[in-house]
């Protein structure tokens, strides 16, 4: 996975391994929402047969969040694996640095079990996050407070 060198030098891939994406070879593809990527990526795990799908999708990680989202229904997961899903409630709070954490989980477990993964999504973000070192800075509580307390005024 990557994108062989990497603008300041060293090859992507293996800054992917460092990064927990393994040595295995993945797979991404990245379209507009409801283009035809859902069954595209389901077709291809099941032909391929060693493969299980990603969603790196920024909305289809709410749970309850279908209307909108071109979620894949039951039956599709039933027939092939698929992670990042369903993982949290709307109201919890969530940002694309825990979402690289999860994404990144749950490739690596993929890996452990002999398989590839298929990145299938939409949000160029959270297709980046998961696949390139993007490093996101801490929270600043005290700069958020302010910013709070100004727009409560």
């Amino acid at each position: 996975m990557g994108s062989g060198r990497n603008p300041e030098g060293g090859d992507a891939r293996e800054e992917a391994g460092m990064l927990g994406l393994g040595s295995v070879e993945h797979l991404v593809l990245v379209a507009p929402t409801a283009s035809g990527k859902s069954e595209i990526a389901l077709r291809a795990a099941e032909a391929l047969g060693d493969i299980e799908i990603v969603s790196i999708d920024s909305m289809q990680v709410y749970r309850g969040m279908d209307i909108g989202t071109a979620k894949v229904d039951a039956e599709a997961r039933e027939r092939v694996p698929h992670h990042m899903i369903d993982v949290i409630d709307p109201w919890q709070v969530w940002s694309v640095q825990q979402f690289q954490i999860e994404a990144r989980k749950a490739v690596a477990d993929i890996e452990s079990r002999g398989k590839r993964a298929l990145l299938v999504g939409g949000t160029g973000l959270y297709v980046q996050a998961v696949i390139d070192d993007l490093r996101f800075p801490g929270e600043d509580l005290v700069l958020r407070a302010e910013i709070e307390a100004r727009t409560a005024e």
